[in-house]
């Protein structure tokens, strides 16, 4: 390969793949996963080195401004998945299932996640619940979908479960939700995430599975870890759940220059010369001439 001056360049990253995630539990690497809306964030978390891009429905909230994640479309999420394979080559990229995207059964999910498939260009797809979903995740998965299941707290279910708290907190809860990611790891999940559940259940979780658990919430023991974009940059209101750590403050940035674009455009000093179109001098005094002709006439 080489470039437009005719010296070689670097050869493109190599895309991760499903198999590469497994891989990576196997080998105790750990797995970073990133949130993205859109081609111009999704082509900055690629250039990060992030190596999976979850095109989460928490758009809902972050991006659309709903105050839960279920008003999502599945029109909504295929638009945004577009839109970020657009901007990502490298990352293996996963679109999240919707609520009511396949909650009706498998020949509805299976229909809902070729969409992600064919018209987003995704790579997977991520589906939330335990027991009640394995049937379905066993469908898509033996139709050639790859899955990665979601355990824990499901925000789709944030009504049904009093709203966004800590789950597993008993040994019993802790019991279920371990049974129910064996289960969905025997249907073919290739990864769960593990959401809002104590460390020390995430980690015998971790343990037991042969799949990459992805924490969010979750404690340093999961095999990787995910975290919504715009929490981490510090764009999304002064709302921080504990396990967001908010690695920039870009919200107070863009404020401050919208603030001085405001100032500067009030005041008449934006735009400068420098930031002007002009043309030759003879053509703006025909023109001239030409309006004072018509305004006298």
């Amino acid at each position: 390969m080489s470039d437009q001056y005719g010296g070689a360049s670097a050869p493109a990253p190599r895309k991760v793949t499903v198999p590469d995630l497994v891989a990576m539990k196997r080998d105790q690497k750990r797995i970073t996963m990133m949130t993205a809306y859109d081609a111009a964030f999704a082509r900055l978390v690629d250039q990060a080195g992030i190596d999976v891009i979850l095109v989460g429905d928490s758009l809902g909230m972050v991006v659309l401004g709903y105050p839960t994640t279920v008003p999502v479309t599945m029109d909504d999420m295929v638009r945004h998945a577009a839109a970020v394979s657009r901007g990502a080559s490298r990352p293996l990229l996963v679109g999240d299932m919707p609520f009511g995207s396949y909650q009706a059964g498998p020949a509805d999910a299976l229909h809902n996640a070729a969409r992600f498939l064919k018209e987003a260009g995704m790579d997977s797809v991520k589906v939330e619940g335990g027991a009640e979903v394995v049937e379905t995740v066993r469908a898509l998965t033996a139709n050639g979908i790859a899955v990665m299941a979601h355990v824990g707290l499901t925000p789709q279910r944030v009504a049904q479960l009093g709203g966004f708290k800590v789950q597993a907190k008993t040994a019993r809860a802790a019991r279920k939700l371990i049974d129910d990611a064996l289960a969905l790891e025997d249907a073919g999940a290739f990864s769960i995430v593990l959401e809002s559940v104590p460390a020390p259940v995430a980690a015998l979780a971790t343990e037991h599975l042969r799949i990459p658990t992805i924490g969010i919430g979750a404690g340093v023991d999961c095999d990787g870890q995910v975290l919504v974009l715009h929490d981490v940059l510090g764009l999304f209101g002064d709302f921080k759940p504990k396990f967001a750590k908010r690695y920039a403050d870009l919200g107070a940035q863009v404020v401050g220059a919208l603030r001085e674009f405001d100032r500067e455009v009030r005041e008449g000093s934006f735009p400068t010369a420098d930031e002007t179109f002009t043309m030759k001098e003879s053509e703006l005094l025909s023109l001239q001439r030409s309006m004072a002709q018509q305004k006298a006439g």
